[in-house]
């Protein structure tokens, strides 16, 4: 049995694949929440996972504080299931005409490839969630780290978003952005 390469990770030779290439143990420890989306994420993609590359598939956990948020997002190399586990979620998405939003315990929820989409803990404890892809390594740019803990100039943002500039350099004194 070869590991095939999809996502520019070497394949390993037959001869040195283990059963430990298809374990993984990551995802029972609890998230650090101790920041300013009172969130962690734990992924197990393929490169903390070796077993999944070229399967097309990978899985990450959600920890969520009371009060945490998953801030708007995109994985533009995938789509993601989302399964609520513990706590109250709300979840939703954001198409060109739609917002679809679910807040049940034990609800799933489907995110489209490349749609913006969020996750807030909408209980009063701590929300733990199971999330599925349909690809080992879905990649992931966050919108506001993208705006304001980038050195993406603050006139663009200005112009392109309709911030005013106060905001905007605020919003990168809060997540450390420059420009």
């Amino acid at each position: 049995m070869s590991m095939a390469s999809t996502n520019n990770h070497s394949c390993k030779k037959p001869a040195k694949v283990t059963a430990d290439d298809f374990a993984y143990s990551g995802l029972g420890i609890a998230g650090n929440t101790s920041n300013i989306i009172k969130a962690a994420v734990t992924p197990a993609f393929d490169a903390q996972f070796a077993g999944l590359n070229g399967l097309g598939i990978s899985v990450a956990c959600l920890d969520l504080a009371a009060g945490g948020v998953i801030p708007l997002h995109t994985h533009p190399g995938a789509s993601e299931l989302l399964v609520v586990i513990e706590g109250r979620i709300l979840a939703g998405f954001i198409s060109s005409a739609t917002l679809s939003t679910s807040k049940l315990l034990g609800d799933v929820m489907a995110f489209p490839q490349g749609l913006l989409h969020f996750q807030i803990n909408a209980g009063k404890s701590s929300a733990l969630t199971i999330v599925r892809f349909s690809s080992s390594n879905p990649g992931l740019q966050i919108l506001d780290f993208a705006l304001f803990k980038s050195s993406f100039p603050t006139p663009l943002i200005v112009q392109t978003t309709f911030i005013d500039v106060a905001l905007v350099k605020k919003l990168k004194g809060v997540l450390g952005g420059s420009g």
